[in-house]
């Protein structure tokens, strides 16, 4: 560019001689003009001119006065004239883009064309340089030639507009890619040609529904590829394996590749020694024990860089965050045994300076430094950088956290960590719409919010005024109420519930409430919680189910049978929570459990007690984790404790569990898994005088309620595929999850014996099921799309009854808003 602009600058000066009387001649300055400005103000132009009246111009200071107005790049054309001792400057502006138009461009987005434009300082509203088009043409073809489009043309076009703009447009020709025709192997004997390709991600000849397979010639996947054979004979023992050469021809239509690979194999090499050399800070006994490498091991060259990262990842544990390990190999082509020398330079110990945060545009920067472990001021840790990051990325507002160090320039032993948040909403709208072959439409509606105000804090309000029910919640946590970690929380409640409306067991129930609740952290990964509850429940209209016999009878006034029965209870509770998940949503490697157990105080008017223990396993089946297998458990039982007035307590039946739906046992409905409800009619007959004679309980008659009375046990299992989602880029896999799944659990009422009714006939308006049956699991299989709108987390579930009883539904389809992943 320079060469072009002197050339330039000496026939100017050369013209510019011709057409006046010698201006080259030196002369002083009286008076300078400058013309042709139409965008650039006189003053700026003046900026780049190293001239000023009164300095003697001569054939040096014109060339170098030219050479600084083409610096400033707002000129394309430069005259240096002299008329008398006046110096004119003619100039000729560069035009001003005003548009930038891409034309036909299929493999190259136009956020990428727009970015390599920015890069040459070409965009709308700046002047436009035309000789880095050409080069701008030739780096697109480049582009073009190295995923195999030979025949690709780009063509720069510049529009010329009034005031000195143009429009420019870059017009492309993609064509199509040269196919790879064949791939051939010269040298191979241990591995056959088929084994190698199947390594390699390009190939050739492949069958027209294999629609992944990559038979598009593309320069650097053959790069990857023969780095991927070379990994292949190298992690097997290999040690001498070499490409020796790597030919690749085109047809003269420049439509087809061939490929050909020349190779030397060797031999296989055992490892015959291994020797830590260099400073390993006291701890090689250590790194000996731990370190994968063994003697007398196949050699393989996957294992040796993992051992070179162990080692730099255990001293990183101590502050040596920039450790040179290197590998030396002492081959014996003898006996075909290498001896390796790891030779260890830690470097010094790296103190961290300062920690920032960025990305975080409604949470603020204190609520992520809670969760860091690694502390400033002391010295860098890679396992405390990396739980910090495992912290962050565990809280639901979080869709990925990651961080980097930063060298401080003039300070070799102190870095600063910048840790990259991706915030996700924090808030949902929890709503619900399900439809079943009984039920049809249900809805339920609320409003969650986790990082209130930026705060971390978690503020949710549930409103629910539906048919059967009317209700508001308000509870309020802050996850850190002391500066250790020690949360606290509070809640208050009201409901109405109509069960018969919502298609459950017959009975209305008000309850109101207050509760507070604690947590207590042990560790980074194990927390435990507590929790009192105050609790005021009144029922009324009841029908009096079997199942609930022994309860009503305690609980009712003889003298007043219809009437409510109201309860107070103080309820104690504790648990323990554990979690190594990546991810606070939609998580891919790490497992969960929680238990919990509740109790209400013995001075209430009901004692009981409730237990339960779920637990979650992500097992990553890719590297990348896009695939995972998820298996899960749920394990719940709840009784009563105590007698009053000589009877035993039961756990009350508007505490019994239920099951189904999108959210435990997919492919059934709310509330029809488990035991139902049984109601008990006596017999009657007539007497000669027409009077009606009850016959004994032998003889008497049930009807089974269409719903699941619920149970104080329960029991869910499922296993799920983590797959990628169709259509759907991998930086979406934090948003959207699609799963294949078996459901299966059962619910039991262990304190009931159904068996006892199984010689009662049924009522005419019911048939009654097979009574074992209630034994049994249930189980589901189907397909699951999860997504994380802005309203919060969506369920949309497809799923097949695989297993059921006697009147469960056998298809379901369900769509909720606002459920806990």
């Amino acid at each position: 560019m320079k060469f072009i602009q002197l050339v330039a600058a000496g026939i100017l000066i050369t013209s510019a001689s011709l057409a006046s009387a010698n201006p080259t001649s030196e002369f002083v300055v009286d008076d300078m003009r400058v013309e042709g400005l139409q965008r650039v103000a006189l003053g700026a132009a003046l900026t780049y001119i190293p001239v000023k009246i009164g300095d003697s111009m001569n054939s040096f200071r014109i060339a170098q006065l030219i050479r600084s107005l083409y610096a400033s790049s707002h000129f394309e054309n430069i005259q240096v004239l002299r008329d008398g001792n006046t110096l004119i400057i003619k100039v000729h502006e560069r035009p001003t883009i005003s548009n930038i138009i891409f034309s036909e461009n299929d493999d190259i987005k136009d956020e990428q064309l727009n970015q390599s434009l920015e890069d040459n300082n070409i965009r709308v509203g700046e002047p436009l340089d035309k000789t880095v088009l050409t080069s701008i043409e030739n780096g697109l073809k480049d582009f073009y030639y190295s995923i195999g489009k030979y025949n690709a043309e780009v063509d720069a076009i510049v529009t010329p507009l009034p005031r000195n703009r143009v429009d420019l447009k870059l017009a492309f020709e993609e064509g199509d890619a040269a196919e790879i025709k064949q791939i051939n192997f010269v040298g191979n004997d241990v591995f056959p040609d088929k084994e190698l390709l199947e390594q390699m991600e390009l190939q050739f000849g492949a069958p027209w529904w294999d629609f992944m397979a990559e038979t598009r010639y593309q320069k650097q996947k053959l790069s990857g590829d023969m780095e991927t054979i070379r990994s292949y004979y190298m992690d097997r023992g290999y040690l001498r394996y070499n490409m020796d050469s790597t030919q690749v021809a085109m047809t003269p239509d420049k439509t087809g590749i061939y490929i050909t690979f020349n190779i030397t194999e060797g031999e296989k090499y055992h490892i015959s020694e291994i020797e830590l050399a260099g400073d390993l800070l006291g701890n090689e006994e250590a790194i000996k024990v731990l370190m994968p490498l063994r003697e007398g091991q196949l050699y393989n060259l996957a294992m040796v860089t993992y051992t070179e990262e162990f080692i730099s990842k255990y001293l990183g544990r101590f502050g040596y965050a920039f450790p040179t390990v290197t590998t030396i190999p002492e081959i014996n082509d003898e006996d075909k045994t290498v001896k390796l020398r790891l030779s260890v330079e830690p470097g010094q110990r790296i103190y961290v300076r300062r920690i920032n945060f960025k990305g975080n545009k409604v949470t603020a920067d204190e609520v992520f430094r809670r969760e860091v472990v690694q502390m400033e001021g002391s010295w860098l840790s890679n396992t405390a950088l990396e739980a910090s990051k495992n912290s962050m990325s565990r809280l639901t507002y979080v869709e990925e956290a990651d961080f980097e160090t930063i060298r401080i320039p003039g300070q070799d032993d102190k870095v600063d960590v910048d840790f990259t948040v991706k915030e996700q909403a924090s808030g949902s709208f929890n709503a619900g719409i399900g439809y079943g072959d009984r039920t049809k439409l249900s809805l339920q509606a609320g409003i969650q919010q986790n990082n209130f105000l930026g705060t971390g804090n978690q503020l949710a309000l549930n409103l629910n005024t539906i048919s059967y029910q009317s209700s508001i919640n308000l509870s309020y946590t802050d996850p850190y109420f002391t500066i250790d970690g020690i949360s606290l929380g509070g809640s208050v409640f009201y409901t109405e519930f109509d069960a018969g409306s919502a298609n459950l067991v017959q009975y209305n129930s008000k309850t109101y409430g207050v509760g507070l609740n604690f947590g207590y952290p042990v560790n980074q990964f194990n927390r435990l919680n507590f929790g009192i509850t105050y609790k005021h429940q009144e029922v009324s209209q009841l029908q009096r189910y079997e199942q609930i016999r022994n309860f009503y009878d305690v609980f009712a006034d003889p003298e007043n049978p219809d009437s409510s029965l109201t309860f107070n209870t103080f309820q104690l509770s504790a648990g323990w929570y554990r979690s190594t998940l990546n991810r606070g949503i939609f998580p891919t490697a790490g497992s969960s459990q929680r238990a919990t157990i509740s109790a209400t105080t013995p001075n209430s008017d009901l004692t009981y007690y409730k237990v339960n223990f779920d637990t979650k396993f992500y097992f990553p089946l890719s590297q990348n984790q896009r695939w995972s297998f998820l298996s899960r458990l749920q394990l719940s039982y709840g009784n009563g404790y105590g007698k009053i007035d000589g009877h035993d307590q039961f756990l009350p039946f508007f505490e019994y569990f239920s099951t189904g739906g999108s959210d435990s046992l997919r492919g059934f409905e709310n509330n029809t898994v488990g035991p139902k409800g049984i109601l008990r009619y006596p017999s009657t007959i007539k007497d000669p005088n027409g009077n009606s004679i009850v016959l004994g309980p032998e003889n008497d008659s049930i009807n089974m309620s269409q719903r699941s009375f619920g149970g104080n046990a329960l029991a869910l299992a499922g296993l799920e595929l983590i797959v990628p989602t169709p259509f759907v880029e991998a930086d979406f896999d934090n948003s959207v999850r699609t799963s294949l799944f078996i459901d299966a659990g059962n619910l039991w009422d262990t304190e009931f014996n159904i068996d006892e009714y199984a010689q009662l006939r049924p009522s005419e308006r019911n048939k009654v099921p097979d009574f074992g049956d209630y034994s049994r699991f249930r189980a589901s299989s189907g397909l699951s799309v999860q997504w994380l709108s802005p309203m919060g987390p969506m369920i949309f579930s497809f799923a097949k009854v695989i297993k059921q009883q006697d009147g469960d539904d056998t298809k379901f389809f369900s769509f909720n808003v606002g459920q806990t992943f």
